[in-house]
C-alpha cells in the first residue's frame, strides 16, 4: 500500500474533485467511509450533491475561517493524502478503509488519537483499491497542524497495515529515488503528443551527457549543444558556476515561459556540485592495466575494469561499492551513444531501469571507480567493436547480478528491484550483441584434429559439463577462440582452468558462450613467458596430490576475476 501526499489552497476545489466524475470518469461511486467525528455530510449519498458539498466544505473550513480572522491560517491549508492498495491485494471493506484512514491521520499528526483538537478530515472512497483523505490543517486550538515528515510517518504506518491485513508488502525506498513526473506533467505530455514527460527526457539526457564528459566544463558545453534542450547556467559573482537548469524547447507554462528544472529536482545526483564531484575523479586511462596494454582496445580496458567490480562489491566497504555501482550506471548511460542503432533500444531500457540502483543512502567515494569511468569516456573516440561490445556486456550482466546481491544484503528493496529489471534488458542486449561475433568465430572453426584436441581439454577442465559444452551451438566459436589463443602463445588448458575457476558454469544458459568470452578476455593479455610457465609447472609439482586448494571465496582473485558464484544467464 502506498501513500501520496500533497498540499493545496482550495478545500472546495478538492471536495469538488473527490465527489465529481474524475478527470477521466474514473470515479464510479465516490462516498465517505470516515470523517473526523463520524457525522460529516456525505455528498455521495444524497440527492442534492451540490448543497451537500457546500455544507461539507463549510464544516471542513470552519477552523480555517476562524484562524484567518486572527491572521494565523496557513496559506496552503488543505492536506490531501491518497492511499492505494497494491495490484492483487484483496478488496478491503469500507470499514477496513475507515480504520486505515484513522491510523494514517493519527500517525501523521493531522488528527492524533485521543486529541480533541485534531484537524478536521474526511476519507472518500472512489474504487475498490484506493481512498482519498482530505483535511484542513488548522487544529481546534487554531494552531497549525503538526505534520512534519508526514510522508515518512504515513509510509511507516502503512508498512504495519500491510502486515496486519495480510496485504502485499511494498518495496520501500530510502528517499534517494528520482522524482516522478506529476500527474499534470503526464497529462500535458499526453495532450501535446509527447512520448514521455519533459522531466524524464531531461533526466535521461543529463545522465547521458555526464557519462561521456571528462570534466565539469565539458559537461556544460556538451549539455548546451544538445538539440531540443535549453540550458541556463547560474554563476556566482566571481564567475564560478553555481548551478544549472534545463528545459525542453517548446515546453512552456501558462505565461509562455520555459518550464525549468534544476539538476537536483531531476535526481539527487544530478545537481551541479554532485556532477562536479564525480567528474573531478575521472581518469583518462585505467591505471590498473599493465604498461604494455595502456594503448590497447578501449573495449578491453572497460571490460577489464568492469570485471573487477563484483570482487569490490564482495570485499570493499559500502562507499567503495556504491562508487563502482554508480560507475556501471554511467557506463550503461553512455553505451547507446557508442553502439550501432540496432542495439540501442535494449541498452536504453537497461540504463533507464538500472538508474534507480545507482543511488542509496551510502555516500560513494567516486575516486575509487576511476578506471571504468575513464575507459568509458575513452570509447568516445574509438570505433564500435562488435566483439568488444559483446565482451563488455557479458561482464556487465555479472556486475548487475552482483549489484542486486549487494543491495539485497543492505536491504535496499527498490534498488534490488531496479537491478533485476535492468538485468532482463541487459541479458537481451548481450545475446543480441554476441550473435554476430559468435557467428564469425564459428566460421573460423579450426581443423578437426585441433577441435578434437580442444574437446579433450574441455573434458579435462569441466568433466561434469563437457558434453553439454560440446553440444552447445556456441562450441565452434569456443574452439576457434581456444585455437586463436594457442596461436598467440597461450596454453589452452591454463586458460580453461582459470576461466572455470572464476565462476560456476552450472547455471549458465550457454556454457560454451560464457567460456568463449572468458577465454577471449584472458587471451587479450600478454601470454606468459617460457620462464613463467616453467616456474608455474615446478610450483604445481611441489603440491602433494592430497592437497586441497583454498576455497574460492577466501582466495585472492586471479587477474580478470569476473564475480562470485550465482545465477547469471
Amino acid at each position: 500500500m502506498i501513500a501520496k501526499i500533497s498540499n493545496g489552497k482550495s478545500t472546495a476545489g478538492l471536495v469538488r474533485y473527490l465527489f465529481g466524475p474524475g478527470r477521466a470518469n474514473e470515479h464510479t461511486d465516490p462516498h465517505l467511509v470516515a470523517s473526523w467525528d463520524g457525522f460529516a455530510p456525505d455528498p455521495g449519498r444524497t440527492d442534492d450533491t451540490a448543497a451537500s458539498r457546500k455544507l461539507l466544505v463549510a464544516d471542513l473550513d470552519l477552523r480555517v475561517k476562524q484562524a484567518q480572522r486572527l491572521g494565523r491560517a496557513p496559506k496552503q491549508h488543505v492536506w490531501h493524502c491518497s492511499l492505494r492498495a497494491a495490484p492483487g491485494d484483496r478488496v478491503l471493506t469500507d470499514d477496513d478503509w475507515a480504520a486505515i484512514a484513522r491510523r494514517v491521520v493519527a500517525a501523521t499528526g493531522i488528527a492524533p488519537a485521543d486529541d480533541p483538537d485534531g484537524c478536521r478530515w474526511i476519507a472518500v472512497r472512489h474504487a475498490d483499491d484506493h481512498i482519498h483523505i482530505a483535511a484542513t490543517k488548522v487544529r481546534g486550538d487554531l494552531r497549525p497542524a503538526r505534520h512534519w515528515n508526514d510522508y515518512l510517518t504515513a509510509d511507516k504506518e502503512l508498512a504495519a497495515v500491510e502486515k496486519e491485513y495480510g496485504l502485499q508488502e511494498v518495496r520501500r525506498g530510502d528517499r534517494t529515488a528520482a522524482r516522478r513526473p506529476t500527474r499534470a506533467e503526464e497529462e500535458k505530455a499526453h495532450r501535446t503528443g509527447r512520448t514521455g514527460t519533459p522531466r524524464a527526457r531531461l533526466r535521461a539526457t543529463i545522465r547521458t551527457v555526464v557519462s561521456v564528459s571528462a570534466d565539469p566544463e565539458e559537461f556544460l558545453r556538451l549539455l548546451d549543444g544538445v538539440e531540443g534542450v535549453v540550458v541556463d547556467i547560474q554563476r556566482f559573482p566571481s564567475g564560478d558556476v553555481r548551478g544549472y537548469k534545463v528545459a525542453v524547447e517548446g515546453d512552456t507554462n501558462a505565461s509562455g515561459e520555459p518550464v525549468w528544472f534544476s539538476g537536483s529536482t531531476l535526481a539527487p545526483d544530478l545537481s551541479f556540485p554532485k556532477i562536479r564531484e564525480r567528474l573531478s575523479t575521472v581518469e583518462a586511462q585505467p591505471s590498473a592495466e599493465p604498461r604494455a596494454h595502456r594503448k590497447a582496445d578501449p573495449w578491453h580496458q572497460a571490460t577489464a575494469a568492469a570485471e573487477r567490480i563484483p570482487h569490490r562489491l564482495e570485499r570493499g566497504d559500502g562507499a567503495i561499492a556504491q562508487a563502482h555501482i554508480a560507475a556501471l550506471g554511467e557506463a550503461l548511460d553512455a553505451l547507446p551513444l557508442l553502439v550501432s542503432v540496432e542495439f540501442r533500444p535494449a541498452l536504453q531500457q537497461a540504463a533507464a531501469t538500472f538508474e534507480r540502483a545507482t543511488r542509496s543512502r551510502i555516500r560513494a567515494e567516486h575516486d575509487q571507480a576511476r578506471a571504468l569511468r575513464g575507459a568509458i569516456r575513452a570509447l568516445r573516440t574509438s570505433p564500435t567493436s562488435g566483439d568488444g561490445l559483446a565482451m563488455f556486456l557479458d561482464v556487465a550482466v555479472l556486475v548487475v547480478i552482483a549489484t542486486a546481491r549487494w543491495h539485497r544484503l543492505h536491504q535496499h528493496d527498490q534498488q534490488v528491484a531496479a537491478a533485476q529489471q535492468a538485468l532482463v534488458h541487459l541479458q537481451a542486449a548481450s545475446r543480441q550483441a554476441a550473435a554476430a561475433p559468435l557467428a564469425a568465430l564459428s566460421r573460423r572453426k579450426p581443423p578437426v584434429p585441433v577441435v578434437e584436441r580442444h574437446a579433450q581439454h574441455i573434458r579435462s577442465a569441466v568433466p561434469e559439463l563437457a558434453e553439454r559444452i560440446l553440444d552447445d551451438p556456441a562450441w565452434p566459436a569456443l574452439a576457434a577462440s581456444l585455437a586463436q589463443a594457442e596461436a598467440a602463445g597461450h596454453r589452452p588448458v591454463a586458460l580453461l582452468e582459470r576461466a572455470v575457476s572464476t565462476r560456476s558454469l552450472d547455471d549458465a544458459r550457454s556454457p560454451a558462450r560464457t567460456l568463449t568470452w572468458r577465454i577471449r578476455r584472458q587471451a587479450h593479455h600478454t601470454p606468459p613467458s617460457a620462464r613463467a610457465i616453467a616456474a608455474q609447472t615446478r610450483s604445481t609439482r611441489r603440491i602433494p596430490p592430497t592437497h586441497s586448494p583454498r576455497p574460492l571465496a577466501s582466495a585472492a582473485p586471479p587477474h580478470g576475476y569476473a564475480g562470485h558464484p550465482g545465477r547469471h544467464r
